[in-house]
């Protein structure tokens, strides 16, 4: 039975480094995406940065939340 508890631990860290990989590359994906509007239009700069800032929020949940569901299961 100590192999199969090992096993599980094993798992969940596994678990977790697939999960945080999502939220890295939708991070990439989203800051270089509203950076790359902020050079094509400087006047909306404001707007972009705000949601960008929201959207960070978002994926940052997602992340945390892959950390939670490690712990708890």
């Amino acid at each position: 039975m100590d192999i199969l508890a090992e096993l599980n631990g094993n798992i969940a860290t596994v678990g977790y480094g697939l999960a945080a990989i999502g939220p890295g590359i939708g991070l990439g994906i989203l800051i270089g995406k509203a950076l790359e509007g902020m050079a094509r239009q400087p006047e909306v700069t404001n707007t972009l940065r705000t949601n960008m800032f929201i959207g960070v929020a978002f994926v940052e949940v997602l992340a945390l939340l892959g950390l939670i569901t490690g712990f708890l299961f």
